[in-house]
């Protein structure tokens, strides 16, 4: 027993700096923590530490708990099926959820092709499948991914990410045959014209569009800064892989199930993709994780090709399914955009007393919300300092924020699907009394 266990033992009490020490002492330093927050115990859109203060959760375990923390309904989902039994492998000696699960994403996806889908444990799996599945149906090896993008932590998802600090640092070298093109954000100059431009360019200097197996793209980019794709961006892209048969790959791992306003947020640009990426938000915080395309394109591979032994766990399937269906039973799609407004309307107060820290503020995609800090009101001097000390100040009073951003200036806002107005107005209280605190000199 270390010497931190003993103390704690002895005072029948941890505190989370105990913790933070036994933790820096025990597990791998590139496995960090935003806050030496210790959770005892959570309950929809509420948590409570190991020393029993309350926080208010906009973070939702980064867009896991839609539904919020130990929701009812997949609390006894998952009790029901833990009676039964825990894991077989989907893939020697199956169960009825899983093929329910299945039915029920080919029915919610887009367009009006028939569907297939298979399951896996997490998002990086997820999109690395969705590769295999892409270079097994057309026979070619390239894959475009954009800068800025975040598709994971495997060495391929890492290959497609966009971003080197802290993903891709030090990590390599990457799988060959990927290639980045720019992503069209107004905000920073880039145009639909010209991320098209540059495609175009790519074709003719890096890869032949007859060699690309396919093109990945978030249809919100994540850990990139919230940036929604335009749809005209996305309509094109269709256009451009239906013309060199190219497989679109759609990563909803972060905007999928109802966070947007949309149950999928590609369904904004009217627009069908062939495989689509699910996880995060899928199974209420239990591992799981899916791809679902069209049919002809997800049989290419040969049967035993796809897979994995926890690959659609019985337990994540009955929690998916219980998921599924109170965000359909309670219209938590419409009440995510309820959410959204709500927050813009108290971001845009603050940004009118702010404006020359709170730079765009994005909020046009539901409960998936952000606000780029930067010095001056320009767009080209980012404030990652500010964040820093903006996040650090609200988990001291009792606010879960997260920050994101290839510059990493950017605080994004995920809250639950099920949070409440009253939940939404004393999280942003707080938000607002820590960004004045920091703004006038209060450092942490």
């Amino acid at each position: 027993m270390t010497v931190a266990q003993q103390n704690s033992a002895s005072s029948g009490l941890s505190t989370n700096e105990e913790l933070q020490k036994r933790k820096v002492e025990a597990i791998a330093r590139g496995q960090g923590n935003v806050a030496a927050v210790y959770v005892d115990r959570a309950q929809g859109s509420e948590l409570w530490d190991v020393e029993g203060k309350r926080y208010i959760d906009f973070g939702t375990g980064i867009a896991v708990c839609n539904l919020g923390h130990s929701h009812p309904a997949v609390v006894t989902a998952v009790k029901n099926q833990l009676d039964r039994f825990s894991h077989t492998c989907v893939m020697v000696t199956p169960y009825e959820s899983a093929v329910d699960l299945a039915e029920r994403l080919n029915d919610l996806a887009p367009g009006d092709s028939v569907k297939k889908t298979i399951f896996v444990t997490t998002g990086a799996e997820a999109v690395e499948n969705t590769i295999k599945i892409a270079r097994s149906y057309t026979g070619r090896r390239g894959v475009i991914a954009f800068n800025g993008g975040f598709h994971g932590r495997t060495l391929l998802a890492m290959g497609l990410t966009g971003k080197i600090t802290p993903y891709k640092n030090l990590f390599g070298p990457f799988p060959g045959n990927v290639y980045h093109a720019p992503f069209p954000i107004d905000y920073h100059g880039i145009s639909v014209d010209d991320a098209l431009s540059a495609l175009d360019t790519l074709f003719k200097v890096e890869i032949a569009a007859s060699d690309v197996a396919a093109i990945i793209v978030e249809p919100v980019q994540g850990e990139g800064g919230f940036y929604a794709a335009p749809n005209e961006f996305l309509q094109a892209l269709r256009r451009l892989c239906d013309k060199h048969g190219i497989v679109l790959v759609m990563d909803e791992i972060q905007t999928g199930f109802g966070r947007t306003g949309r149950f999928f947020a590609t369904e904004y640009a009217d627009i069908e993709p062939d495989l689509i990426t699910a996880a995060k938000g899928i199974a209420g915080g239990f591992p799981l994780a899916a791809v679902v395309g069209k049919a002809d394109i997800m049989d290419a591979p040969l049967p035993g090709g796809l897979g994995g032994t926890y690959a659609g766990s019985p337990i994540g399937c009955a929690a998916a399914l219980a998921v599924i269906e109170e965000i359909e039973q309670k219209n938590l799609v419409s009440r995510s955009v309820g959410i959204g407004a709500r927050f813009e309307g108290r971001l845009l107060e603050m940004q009118a007393q702010f404006p020359e820290v709170m730079g765009q503020l994005r909020t046009n995609r539901g409960a998936m919300i952000a606000v780029e800090f930067v010095s001056d009101g320009r767009a080209d001097q980012p404030d990652p300092d500010l964040v820093k000390r903006l996040v650090s100040r609200a988990h001291q009073n009792g606010l879960v924020i997260l920050s994101c951003g290839i510059n990493g200036n950017v605080v994004r806002f995920l809250p639950a699907l099920t949070i409440t107005d009253e939940e939404i107005d004393e999280g942003l209280d707080i938000f607002g009394a820590c960004l004045a605190h920091c703004l006038t000199g209060g450092g942490h």
